[in-house]
């Protein structure tokens, strides 16, 4: 049986050789910051991952007192925030323990990988409390952080609805005002994560919903917060009335819940009214960026369950790590794993940049890798995990390793928060076409200018460079079609377009990790010679396995005819 590993240096290589993300805060060195990482992996290594298996066959239950969590969940959650993990990144006057965003992205990888289901209880109450801290009244903030910090406090976001799906305009949740700043709030939210559980001992609900005579649409939709229990801890009609079946994260609880069903159900406005969706993307953007973080989590565990297994399977009289396809299969789960890593960390580099800054640059580049994490790493992670199962072999289809499951697991981060249609729609319709390709733009500056520097990878340099000048051609093709209003041409097209440019932005960040690598192998020795030629191998596997691919996609957008207008 594979033991949990973290490849440690890698992260370290990438967050404090690489983006030097020890700049971001004062009082702390890298090695301050290499040890809480060190830490909270021994923490997610003794007490998460051992939940991950025996969650996902308990699963969770609804009865008459609510929805019950897998039993071994309890006592992880209790020592996360007794050690203070919950409070990573918040500032010490919350009582929070600060660090850079990339490094607590790091940590938050971590976990996810371990065991996702469990995370997601923690991540989405993190979610909630960030709307509150950002636009919260003084008397939520004083109620709701203090018992969040604390672990008393669980939240949720409640966004769709029966028959709505992602149309999330169609809503018709509706907050009637009760004259005293409380609405009576009626109706039926479902897929909400988190939405009932045992491990809090109240529930905060972030949830959309319609004031009388609100406009039609998303414009009509204002936010507001709804607790399970009220100020005097009695049931304020929030009712979890159906849990789902799931094919993965079976520890996660998805609830349909029910508000005011069995008597009045009252909360309060966050925010101004008619701004719920502006409101609820401050929670959905981090959201999407967790969807993405937890592809490439999985994917990097994956891979080195798989690694290990590869080693001690013997097949053909030799381990089957020295056997051609095996060895193919687990390059690429690496290089891609790596890649995708090197990239979240890159956008949390992003906001440490953003938050000591006004340039509003940084932001905007935010908001376009954003959808290229969630998609592109969603769906790679995925298929990291169909690789772990197939070197698996029988073994792999079964439940004994535990490898099946990264691949039940990680299937929803394409579906949850936004498909990766929605995400791709909003890739090229507004952080691109809308913003006249200013970003884009600038990623492309930054891409070139990797290029330049570059040193022996001329093959994989040429391939990047001429992946960029083919990129701004069909970006010009789709613009022209935006402009003749053929939409649906652009969105036809819009999802391979975004898996594109994340194999081009993803080649970069290997690119740039190789370049560095090769500069400190002169004189290095050992494990980190070896490390270090790793690093050369990522990029040069990338490029041949991943990149590659990118040339047949120009190729159906350029050279084909549109085929948008067909029907099924």
């Amino acid at each position: 049986m594979a033991k949990y590993r973290t490849d440690l240096q890698d992260i370290n290589f990438t967050l404090f050789d690489l983006l030097k993300s020890d700049r971001h805060i004062e009082g702390y060195e890298a090695n301050d910051l290499k040890e809480i990482i060190s830490q909270f992996d021994k923490f997610v290594e003794n007490e998460v991952y051992p939940t991950r298996q025996i969650g996902d066959e308990e699963g969770v239950s609804l009865t008459d007192s609510g929805v019950k969590v897998p039993k071994s969940y309890h006592q992880a959650n209790k020592s996360f925030y007794e050690n203070g993990w919950y409070g990573l990144g918040f500032p010490e006057d919350i009582g929070g323990m600060p660090c850079p965003e990339s490094v607590s992205l790091a940590c938050t990888s971590m976990i996810n990988g371990a065991n996702v289901a469990f995370s997601m209880y923690y991540g989405l109450t993190k979610a909630a409390m960030n709307v509150v801290r950002k636009i919260g009244s003084d008397d939520q903030k004083a109620t709701i952080i203090p018992n969040m910090m604390t672990g008393k406090w669980g939240g949720t976001m409640c966004l769709t609805e029966p028959g709505a799906g992602s149309d999330v305009g169609a809503a018709n949740t509706t907050a009637t005002p009760k004259g005293d700043g409380t609405y009576a709030i009626k109706g039926v939210k479902i897929f909400i994560s988190s939405g009932d559980n045992d491990l809090y001992e109240n529930i905060i609900h972030l949830v959309l919903a319609r004031t009388p005579g609100a406009p039609e649409g998303t414009k009509g939709l204002s936010l507001f917060v709804v607790a399970k229990l009220d100020e005097a801890g009695k049931n304020n009609n929030v009712k979890c009335t159906k849990i789902e079946e799931k094919m993965g994260i079976h520890g996660s609880a998805t609830c349909e819940m029910t508000f005011g069903g069995e008597g009045e159900c009252l909360g309060t406005m966050i925010g101004a009214e008619f701004e719920g969706m502006p409101n609820m993307f401050i929670m959905m953007n981090e959201a999407r960026l967790l969807c993405g973080l937890q592809g490439e989590s999985q994917a990097n565990l994956a891979y080195l369950l798989t690694e290990q297994y590869a080693r001690e399977r013997s097949q053909f009289g030799k381990e089957i790590i020295d056997l051609p396809d095996v060895k193919r299969l687990l390059l690429k789960m690496r290089s891609v794993s790596r890649g995708m890593r090197a990239l979240n960390l890159y956008v949390g580099d992003l906001f440490d940049q953003d938050h000591a800054s006004s340039d509003e640059s940084l932001e905007a580049e935010i908001a376009l890798l954003t959808p290229i994490c969630k998609a592109y790493e969603s769906e790679e992670g995925f298929n990291v995990a169909v690789d772990a199962i197939q070197v698996h072999g029988g073994y792999g289809y079964c439940t004994e390793y535990g490898i099946e499951q990264f691949a039940r697991d990680i299937k929803i981060a394409t579906i949850y928060e936004g498909t990766n249609a929605i995400q791709a729609a909003d890739f090229i319709m507004r952080k691109i076409l809308k913003d006249k390709a200013k970003s884009f733009t600038a990623v492309g500056a930054k891409i070139q200018k990797s290029i330049t520097e570059a040193k022996n990878f001329e093959a994989e340099c040429s391939v990047i460079a001429k992946n960029l000048k083919q990129a701004n051609k069909m970006l010009e093709n789709l613009g022209g079609l935006a402009k003749e209003s053929k939409f649906d041409a652009v969105l036809y097209h819009s999802h391979d377009f975004l898996i594109y440019c994340g194999n081009l932005v993803v080649a970069w960040r290997l690119l740039e990790a190789a370049n560095l690598a090769q500069t400190k192998l002169s004189g290095a020795s050992g494990e980190d010679k070896a490390y270090y030629e790793s690093k050369l191998v990522d990029f040069k596997v990338f490029c041949q396995q991943f990149l590659s691919r990118n040339a047949g996609i120009a190729q159906s957008i350029l050279e084909f005819e549109d085929l948008s207008s067909l029907a099924v």
